[in-house]
């Protein structure tokens, strides 16, 4: 977790900012001077936890997807080095190679083995580029898939971590079979026998969210979005430009509280006062407490009554009208 010295602050982060600039400058002067300053140093902290609070109640739709962007929010490995034990990364598709944008193994949860899989940002420019920025490629969507097939041959939970913009877009891509990799993995997802739990942690953009996105429960945390397009591309195609992403945030309803007045996702998972980034240890902990019972409740049903709740739940959503 970055220390407040090194935290990227958001544009309406600015007043956190300002307050521990001042928290640093009087601990400076506290040390030069000998001059006891902590009582004025703890109401800034304090101050510091009430204006998170107070920046988060009110965002706006933009301002949740800068948050599920925001450069220190934690990713995918993050999550799993902080809940799980003994994690074992798996790798390949066994057909063209490994893909670094999705990450998956066996891991303990609690004294559970499970399958955990999701995509991967880089956390700098060097693993950024390695990572391809979490789109994955059709071998990531295969790795994916190959991997939820062993966890169902050993009668293993499946977790997925969704985080991603999109699935990678680029000529080579769609020659690999993108749009033919997500779909079979929608298709097989449906059938899986295993509990499936599918938690969006930061971008859930178009088929890149859905190819890991079919499951018995599907959580959102609290500031991330889930949508079939970027607002950023939304806006080019409707006006041209980028700068109408905010009016196409809007108009995309895609936080996780409209998402579940639409009954498209079944909670949303809270997360540390002003977002994920400032408590990697608390927002892990939030997670976790939120997939140890669903798990246990998820291995009561048979697998026939799983993938047919799975059918159900997934061919009742969206609104139509018949003539």
């Amino acid at each position: 977790m970055p220390t407040d010295a090194n935290r990227q602050f958001l544009d309406f982060e600015k007043p956190i900012k300002d307050l521990i600039d001042e928290i640093a400058s009087m601990k400076n002067r506290q040390e030069k001077t000998k001059l006891d300053l902590s009582e004025p140093i703890q109401k800034l902290e304090a101050g510091i936890l009430e204006k998170r609070k107070e920046i988060t109640q009110n965002l706006t739709s933009w301002q949740r997807v800068q948050l599920s962007r925001h450069p220190d929010r934690p990713y995918t490995l993050k999550y799993i080095n902080k809940m799980t034990e003994s994690f074992v990364e798996l790798y390949g598709d066994r057909n063209v190679k490994d893909d670094k944008a999705m990450v998956g193994g066996f891991a303990s949860l609690n004294g559970e083995t499970v399958m955990i899989i999701g995509q991967q940002k880089g956390i700098n420019t060097k693993m950024r580029q390695l990572r391809n920025f979490g789109m994955a490629n059709p071998e990531g969507y295969r790795k994916a898939l190959r991997l939820m097939r062993l966890a169902e041959k050993f009668n293993k939970p499946v977790i997925t971590l969704i985080d991603t913009p999109g699935a990678f877009p680029g000529l080579e891509a769609e020659e690999r079979g993108q749009g033919e990799a997500i779909a079979r993995n929608i298709y097989e997802m449906i059938r899986l026998k295993v509990p499936v739990i599918c938690v969006i942690i930061g971008e859930g953009a178009s088929g890149g969210a859905l190819g890991i996105g079919v499951g018995d429960r599907v959580y959102m945390m609290e500031n991330t979005w889930y949508t079939v397009i970027s607002p950023e591309s939304c806006s080019s195609i409707l006006w041209r430009s980028w700068d109408k992403k905010e009016v196409a945030a809007e108009q995309l309803r895609l936080t996780a509280d409209k998402m579940l007045g639409f009954g498209l996702i079944d909670s949303i998972i809270p997360e540390p006062t002003g977002g994920a980034h400032w408590d990697y240890d608390e927002a892990a902990r939030i997670l976790k407490e939120h997939l140890i019972p669903v798990i246990q409740e998820l291995k009561q049903l048979s697998p026939e009554e799983r993938v047919n709740q799975r059918i159900e739940k997934f061919g009742k959503m969206g609104f139509w009208e018949e003539m």
